[in-house]
């Protein structure tokens, strides 16, 4: 009997033939487009384990969101102790600050992990009940700047990456006074269309009416179509911290809409939230996603300290960017194949074959002993640049013909120069764009001055060592002299 993976979870293969978006290297093109842009941002990496304890969701996700209440893996350990594996990543970053006193380290932290979530919801494009979130907390700092910078993170992320058709929805639930005063006038609002509305908007009535704002149920859209916006009653201090956001956006030229009702599907959020949506999902477009949660530390033992963040699915953004026909490179393709003809062409390979990957040359060897058509055709698969046959003749003469795959053209090559050989053909791209670049007219006087500034302390530097350096010969030889003389 076959055992198979359980519902709503898969696996990550190199190539997934039928469904392209479980292509690891698909995952590695944005893992890497995030890990340098946390690096241009200033973020650092923060790793929490897969399950924390039970409350810890209960008091910081809340216990009427949907989360909590309906979606969690919670389970006893052998200790009785209620345990839930991670449906959501801020809190375990919260509770891990506030355990480890990161405050007194430093009174600002900017964070990011990239890690699996799991939640039992019924699967659907971009959700799964183990997905993989890209998560940023700043922690610290309560400027509208702050704000504006972790959108522009997000957003600029999307960017690179080529995703298109991008729509930031902004809003903002403003402060405790605001959201009380908003409360009383959305349930008196709701009251006499209740009977209509949805079994979960009931629920969500007493508890939380805000969640309602976030509800996909068509009717409960309908009858809100004319509910009160929460930004007619803002206080005066939420009211400038949200127009100095947009003001912060427009300067930066990233295009957004004022959307009322957006509130996020967590309790924690206060002032800023926002979404991103693409719509090549579907009805579930939201692609990322965050906001302001000003008093969550302080809710769960630790400083008073605000704090802006967001998540955004891994699933999502891979599929969008196949929707979207957007091209990734296939990441694994080896720069050269080595094929290997006798014992003695074998041995010498595999030294080299090590010796490339000394040099980071991405190099692959086919150990097999299979004919050079099969191995040619493995080579074709794989999408190797470049070919070489190494058998008797190439061994005696030392140089071997390297065969460019896509345009069929033989170069001549010394065997065991290829490692430098190929070191440098890999870097030939980044080496001819950086001498475009240093052509170019410096555009102002200041550019130039600068650069004639860090020559010319360059060559300062090297005039130094240089008459240092002729100080020791001198010594040496003077010491040299008398010894000989003794």
């Amino acid at each position: 009997m076959s055992i198979s993976a359980p519902p709503g979870v898969f696996d990550i293969l190199p190539i997934d033939r039928d469904e392209l978006w479980k292509s690891s290297y698909l995952w590695q093109h944005v893992e890497e487009a995030i890990l340098a842009i946390c690096k241009e941002y200033g973020y650092q990496e923060i790793r929490t384990p897969l399950f924390e304890r039970t409350e810890l969701f209960k008091r910081g996700v809340g216990e009427s969101s949907d989360i909590v209440s309906k979606e969690m893996y919670t389970f006893l350990d052998k200790g009785d102790r209620s345990l839930s594996l991670r449906p959501e990543a801020t809190a375990p970053v919260i509770r891990a600050y506030i355990e480890h006193q990161l405050n007194q380290i430093a009174p600002i932290h900017k964070l990011f992990c990239i890690a699996p979530m799991f939640r039992y919801e019924r699967s659907q494009a971009g959700r799964y009940r183990q997905h993989h979130q890209f998560d940023v907390e700043a922690i610290g700092n309560d400027s509208p700047e702050q704000d504006v910078e972790v959108i522009d993170l997000l957003y600029t992320l999307y960017n690179r990456l080529g995703l298109k058709n991008l729509k930031l929805c902004l809003n903002s639930i403003g402060d405790p006074a605001t959201r009380i005063a908003y409360r009383d006038a959305l349930k008196a609002f709701l009251k006499t269309s209740y009977d209509n509305l949805s079994s979960d908007s009931k629920q969500r009535f007493e508890v939380n009416p805000l969640r309602i704002l976030d509800s996909k149920d068509a009717s409960d859209r309908k009858i809100l179509e004319n509910a009160p916006s929460i930004l007619d009653f803002l206080s005066e201090e939420s009211r400038e911290h949200f127009s100095k956001v947009q003001k912060l956006l427009k300067q930066l030229k990233i295009p957004f809409t004022v959307s009322p009702q957006l509130v996020r599907g967590l309790d924690y959020y206060n002032k800023t939230v926002f979404e991103i949506v693409a719509g090549e999902l579907g009805a579930q477009n939201s692609i990322g996603g965050g906001g302001r949660y000003d008093g969550l530390m302080k809710q769960l033992g630790g400083p008073d300290l605000p704090t802006i963040g967001f998540g955004t699915g891994l699933e999502r953004i891979i599929q969008t960017l196949l929707k979207q026909e957007i091209a990734v490179p296939f990441s694994a393709k080896p720069t050269i194949f080595l094929i290997a003809l006798g014992d003695a062409a074998q041995e010498t390979c595999f030294t080299i074959l090590h010796e490339l990957r000394q040099s980071g040359v991405s190099s692959y060897m086919d150990f097999s002993g299979r004919k050079v058509g099969k191995a040619m055709q493995l080579a074709d698969q794989m999408q190797a640049k470049y070919v070489a046959v190494v058998g008797d003749s190439e061994l005696k003469s030392g140089e071997v013909d390297l065969k460019e795959m896509a345009t069929g053209e033989i170069i001549k090559a010394p065997l065991h120069n290829l490692p430098r050989i190929l070191y440098l053909e890999s870097r030939g791209k980044e080496l001819i764009e950086i001498w475009q670049e240093m052509s170019e007219p410096f555009k102002e006087s200041s550019e130039a001055q600068f650069f004639i500034k860090r020559l010319s302390k360059t060559i300062a530097s090297t005039k130094n060592a240089a008459q240092e350096l002729q100080s020791v010969i001198e010594s040496l030889q003077e010491k040299d002299e008398s010894v000989e003389k003794g």
